[in-house]
């Protein structure tokens, strides 16, 4: 149990036997009443984002959630398959946990796993990679460094908006967070 008043962003709470992360949030005093905490909610299995208020020193439940690094090994039918850097036992996550990050992937990458209870979360990765394009349309005469865009496949599959001045075999650093292009490696 912990008060409202020690709510942070990235704590994750049991509200009525789900897993909800703070988003955000905000101590309120109004002019007149009790002060409140406004928080964002992202319930953890779901990905639903909620809007809660809660009364000022009143006890919320905390979840206990542990974060291991771990390094992906390949991805089997049922799922995922990562292993622990510490202890190197191995763990198969469903596609449904590991989401958008698969597009991000490559065998022997490092990425962070949340565990509740042994049961993974989510997966969250380094706000940027080095990804290599596998195909992309060739460039035109007259192209620029500065400019347009053009749609490129990475090694994983992805594809992504880069300037018209790469081509095919080129490694790029793309984020993680937003799919988009940053920068030529």
């Amino acid at each position: 149990m912990a008060s409202t008043n020690d709510i942070k962003n990235g704590m994750v709470l049991d509200l009525d036997g789900q897993l909800w992360q703070v988003l955000w949030f905000q101590h309120h005093k109004p002019g007149k009443g009790n002060a409140v905490v406004r928080t964002k909610l992202k319930n953890v299995l779901s990905g639903k984002v909620v809007d809660k208020t809660f009364n000022s020193d009143s006890k919320v439940d905390t979840a206990n959630v542990d974060r291991r690094e771990m390094q992906y090994l390949y991805h089997d039918g049922a799922g995922f398959v990562f292993m622990d850097t510490a202890t190197y036992d191995q763990m198969t996550i469903p596609d449904a946990v590991v989401g958008d990050a698969k597009d991000f992937l490559l065998e022997e990458a490092l990425a962070t796993v949340a565990l509740h209870q042994d049961n993974p979360l989510s997966i969250e990765l380094p706000t940027s990679v080095e990804l290599e394009i596998t195909y992309t349309e060739p460039g035109l005469q007259g192209d620029r460094s500065t400019g347009g865009t053009k749609p490129a496949t990475l090694q994983t599959g992805k594809q992504i908006q880069v300037p018209l001045f790469l081509t095919t075999g080129e490694r790029v650093k793309v984020d993680t967070r937003t799919g988009e292009y940053l920068s030529r490696v």
